[in-house]
């Protein structure tokens, strides 16, 4: 992979030589004048000079990509590296660049930030969280650095962020809790208690009830399948449709201490034949 560094001088397609125009030995504060290398950038096929010619644009406009990626740093990435990423931005859009469609910098400014940005996203988040939230995040901490810059300010509170943004307090908690989102913290991280020993993963999880729902529900199931028909409707009716004695017996014609007597003695049968069925409680055969 080609590396650009800000040392970079474009060089001539005729000559491959280094330019001496104003326009390379200038700060860049402004946009460097290289329509020209771009209109002879379309009209030549890939090869050699093409190479060239795309090379000397990149180079010219890499200080602009570094001031982009500069925008970027103490977010926890070293610059260098975001510069490259920048740099990368900058190829794509001196490659997908049509000059007809108006200046460079109006179309490569929101490709390389983009790229950046999308570095950020991908490639940085330990634990992943939605763009809303990741937005939410960054305006969340450029409010609180703006705020805390004031003279004589406290540590802004979620209701100060949730007026300086415009964002609702759930938004603006949201944002603060993303922000301690970038980094995982592994589980066998030591807690800050005191015990020598004592691990993150320690604290978390419990026994969960449900799973002897599941155990009992699977070991019902067999037995449910063994009952007559009727009593089975009846089961159903009583546990999942939620209907009365009553109601269970005018559908049946029967009556409701009959009702009653039907589901205690399916309940009973069922019970016995899971119990039955468990490997410690399994007869010698």
């Amino acid at each position: 992979m080609l590396t650009y560094t800000s040392t970079s001088r474009p060089t001539t397609p005729e000559t491959g030589a280094a330019t001496t125009s104003p326009a390379t030995r200038r700060s860049h504060h402004q946009a460097p004048d290289t329509a020209a290398l771009f209109d002879r950038l379309v009209e030549l096929d890939d090869g050699p000079e093409h190479e060239v010619v795309r090379d000397a644009l990149v180079a010219a406009w890499l200080p602009m990509a570094h001031r982009i990626a500069g925008r970027f740093r103490d977010r926890g990435e070293l610059l260098e590296d975001l510069r490259q990423v920048a740099a990368l931005g900058l190829v794509r859009a001196v490659d997908r660049y049509d000059p007809s469609r108006g200046a460079f910098e109006s179309y490569a400014v929101p490709t390389i930030t983009g790229e950046v940005r999308r570095h950020f996203r991908d490639r940085m988040w330990a634990v992943r969280v939605p763009r809303r939230v990741q937005e939410l995040r960054n305006r969340v901490r450029l409010a609180r650095r703006e705020l805390a810059r004031r003279p004589g300010a406290a540590e802004p509170t979620t209701a100060d962020v949730a007026a300086h943004t415009g964002l609702t307090e759930e938004e603006v908690s949201a944002g603060l809790e993303a922000l301690e989102s970038f980094r995982a913290l592994s589980l066998d991280a030591e807690l800050p208690t005191g015990d020598e020993g004592s691990r993150l993963a320690d604290t978390l999880g419990a026994a969960d009830a449900s799973y002897d729902v599941v155990v009992d529900r699977e070991a019902a199931k067999a037995g449910l399948r063994r009952l007559p028909e009727r009593e089975r409707a009846i089961l159903y009716m009583r546990f999942f449709e939620d209907a009365t004695q009553s109601r269970i017996a005018d559908r049946f014609g029967i009556s409701q201490m009959h009702v009653s007597r039907l589901i205690s003695r399916s309940c009973a049968r069922i019970r016995a034949e899971a119990l039955a069925e468990r490997p410690g409680d399994r007869r010698a055969q």
